[in-house]
């Protein structure tokens, strides 16, 4: 029998893009995917999306019913069974990656659910390799340069998101002494480098929704914008990841899937500005004026994004990735340059900004 590749996160954006390439990879391959009940409609959809552009057949997709935040992933105890004999590699995508997330339920996501994973992790026979999805922003409020071997330094944090996922990795890193794991953690995600797809607009696609509402006025820059940002392209997360995650010298390692060579905000957002209006800021916004701004109901709503974004406009903070540069030597694979990227994503937004799906519900 060939890999038996079992997801949580799917139908999410990165784990069925991460599906397909793998099915590219492996052509025998076989999904165990655990499905909310909540997306199993969808979950559908989206395999027979799949199918239907050559990525595998019907038989090589299983949908699970279950809950990361049940003990044993709400998983019946006879297809417990046959899984313990069948997985091979555990992708677990799974998480609320709501900046502005209330913190019970990005405890019981977050945190439980992952705890939930681990030990499900632990009563698997024939895994080769447990990926976990983290995040670069673990690093919460520490400044300066932060190290893909570093975690716990005692850092606060801008909101419960970036707590919540803290916590989720720490677990994730005691499991690594019993079973072969491989943690990422992305940078911010964008759509894909050249057809600019994604699923939702959210990070970055915020400042366009913002700049959306005031196109028809004189376009001010927020803060000084003098601080890095780090954006990544889906496809590069996704290349990194299978690369990382079936070399030998990726077990048990730490990945910033970050960009080697950020560019500042005020650099982004003058060339967001320059590809969606064709305008040029001239004049200045303090971001604390704007995050006061958000702060208010209707305002919120009205530009469509939320005031936790405005933390990452001041973040003097840089995501060292040596670690993942040098197990990636030789492969061909790299981030792209963002100046590359921008009028691609911009250009993508620009034909689905209307698109009910992909707009992030400000509340």
């Amino acid at each position: 029998m060939g890999n038996v590749y079992f997801f949580t996160g799917f139908p999410g954006f990165i784990a069925g893009c991460l599906i397909k390439k793998l099915v590219e990879q492996d052509a025998g391959a076989q999904f165990e995917l655990l499905i909310h009940p909540s997306q199993m409609d969808k979950a559908r959809r989206d395999v027979e999306w799949l199918t239907n552009h050559g990525y595998g057949s019907e038989h090589q997709y299983v949908l699970i019913a279950g809950d990361i935040t049940r003990p044993n992933l709400g998983i019946d105890s006879r297809e417990q069974t046959e899984l313990e004999q069948r997985v091979t590699h555990v992708f677990h995508l799974a998480a609320i990656y709501d900046l502005a997330v209330p913190e019970d339920r990005a405890y019981r996501v977050n945190i439980l659910g992952t705890k939930h994973v681990n030990e499900w992790v632990l009563s698997l026979k024939k895994l080769q390799r447990y990926v976990y999805f983290s995040t670069a922003y673990v690093a919460g409020t520490r400044p300066g340069t932060i190290l893909e071997t570093e975690l716990d330094k005692g850092q606060s944090f801008k909101n419960h998101y970036e707590s919540t996922k803290f916590e989720a990795e720490r677990l994730v890193q005691r499991v690594m002494e019993r079973v072969p794991t491989t943690i990422i953690r992305p940078g911010i995600v964008v759509g894909d480098s050249t057809t600019g797809e994604t699923v939702k607009f959210d990070g970055p696609y915020f400042i366009m929704r913002f700049l959306d509402r005031i196109r028809k006025f004189p376009i001010p820059r927020i803060g000084r914008g003098a601080v890095p940002i780090n954006l990544v392209p889906v496809d590069y997360i996704v290349d990194a990841t299978l690369y990382l995650s079936q070399i030998d010298t990726g077990k048990n390692k730490v990945y910033h899937l970050t960009d080697p060579s950020p560019y500042t905000v005020r650099e982004v957002y003058d060339a967001i500005c320059r590809e969606l209006l064709d305008k040029k800021p001239f004049w200045r916004l303090p971001v604390s004026l704007v995050r006061w701004m958000l702060s208010i109901p209707p305002v919120r709503r009205y530009f469509g994004v939320e005031k936790e974004t405005m933390d990452y406009f001041e973040a003097k903070v840089e995501y060292d990735c040596t670690q993942a540069q040098q197990d990636l030597s030789g492969s061909g694979i790299s981030c792209p340059d963002l100046m590359d990227v921008v009028p691609i994503i911009v250009d993508y937004y620009q034909k689905h900004r209307h698109d009910q799906e992909k707009i992030i519900s400000v509340r």
